[in-house]
């Protein structure tokens, strides 16, 4: 009764535009409150809990190591390298876009970061090369969800706290992964150039390989120092998440010189403001999911599910169906905090590795970040591009469709994320 309770208030609050991370925590309010089942006193001890977890030390960290990569000119010099790899083809400047932000993400750990860092200079340069501006920015919001597949990311952070899943693991199993939807988008991108002929300038305008690697030395070396870090057992990824940002400071302020003094104040607050509102969700969320736990709720959902379902391939069939609908319409984070308990003890069941139950989840969720209506890197890119929604739901949609198609590999082929992870780990 609790349980149906909580989730009427909470839909209730979805439906009346009330914030994701206040609907949740007001829900979870009314079941200790009015319905008396818990002592209210657990509110602020089980906030309290839920975020006092040292990994998510990292969430702020990282948020602020991708702010300073934008402001200290660390994400231009990375477009310029994409560039150099993949421009010199027709659709070479859509594919730039792509590997740009793969090679951001692999430091900053956040779609929404990723989109506008990458996004405030490729869709400009996209529209003037003749792309369509609605196109250019679904690539944009497509591209940047990478930042949460290829590690260090968040939702994966997430993950693995609230999964009690090792985090080292799941960033490396993140890999394979982002690099199989990297190399999917490229490869569309370059043959929808083809078929509508736009592009065709691209290859005339490439930028000179030798140079943009040299003027993008110390920024192409930050990823090497943050991951092999973490993969040499120098330090742990919470700990890379402050040597990214000592990295990102250093870089930008006396090397390229073009972070200042003034310029740390914006950088910071909007780093503050940022991880406040994740950080906000999850205490909330965290609540949430302690009453879930409390009255049973995954226990009850293994049985039933074990009952009804007689496969991990259905298991994974439909929990990729409910994720995908759950991704549309509430945030990330929030989903991964309360689902993840829930779901994987019954992935484990059937199974399956929960590492790669936590990728699974953890891509298609991403998904959720560019489909309507609430997907965040679609206002992201739409914000960027200064266009309204309607206009990028038309070409998003062929965008989803190819991202899709690489969640069913990664679902069934399960060597695709955990290759890497078994050969470095086992």
């Amino acid at each position: 009764m609790l349980t149906q309770s909580l989730l009427v208030v909470m839909c209730t609050l979805f439906l009346l535009g009330v914030p994701i991370a206040v609907s949740i925590g007001l829900a979870a309010i009314f079941g200790i409150q009015v319905l008396g089942a818990i002592n209210p006193v657990i509110i602020g001890q089980q906030l309290y809990v839920v975020l006092d977890k040292f990994p998510l030390v990292a969430i702020p960290f990282f948020i602020l190591a991708g702010n300073l990569m934008d402001t200290g000119g660390i994400s231009r010099r990375l477009i310029d390298v994409a560039r150099a790899m993949v421009g010199r083809t027709q659709g070479g400047l859509a594919a730039t876009c792509v590997v740009a932000c793969m090679i951001f993400a692999a430091v900053s750990g956040s779609s929404t970061a990723t989109t506008f860092a990458i996004g405030a200079i490729m869709i400009p340069a996209l529209e003037r090369a003749g792309y369509p501006k609605p196109w250019a920015a679904a690539l944009q919001a497509t591209s940047a969800e990478l930042g949460v597949i290829i590690p260090p990311s968040i939702p994966l952070i997430l993950f693995g706290v609230a999964a009690d899943v090792s985090i080292g693991e799941l960033f490396i199993a993140g890999f394979g992964p982002g690099l199989l939807i990297g190399f999917v988008l490229i490869g569309y991108v370059l043959v929808w150039a083809r078929l509508t002929g736009h592009g065709k300038a691209d290859a005339l305008e490439g930028v000179s390989p030798l140079p943009a690697f040299r003027r993008a030395t110390f920024a192409l070396l930050m990823p090497v120092v943050v991951l092999g870090g973490i993969y040499g057992g120098v330090f742990t990824p919470t700990e890379a998440s402050a040597i990214a940002v000592v990295y990102a400071l250093a870089i930008g302020m006396f090397v390229h010189r073009e972070l200042g003094w003034r310029d740390l104040g914006p950088v910071l607050r909007k780093s503050v403001i940022s991880s406040v509102v994740i950080l906000f969700i999850i205490a909330w969320a965290g609540l949430f999911a302690f009453i879930i736990n409390r009255e049973g709720v995954p226990a009850a959902i293994g049985a039933w599910m074990l009952t009804v379902i007689d496969s991990p391939v259905t298991f994974l069939l439909v929990v990729n169906l409910v994720l995908f609908v759950i991704g549309m319409f509430i945030e990330g984070s929030a989903a991964i905090i309360v689902l993840a308990p829930i779901l994987v003890p019954v992935a484990i069941r059937y199974g399956i590795d929960p590492v790669h139950f936590g990728i699974v989840m953890v891509v298609n969720l991403a998904i959720g970040f560019i489909t309507p209506p609430f997907g965040v890197n679609l206002f992201a890119a739409c914000a960027v591009a200064r266009i309204p929604l309607q206009r990028i739901v038309k070409p998003i949609v062929a965008f989803i469709g190819v991202v899709l198609a690489c969640l069913l590999l990664i679902t069934y082929i399960p060597p695709i994320p955990l290759a890497l992870r078994d050969w470095v780990y086992r």
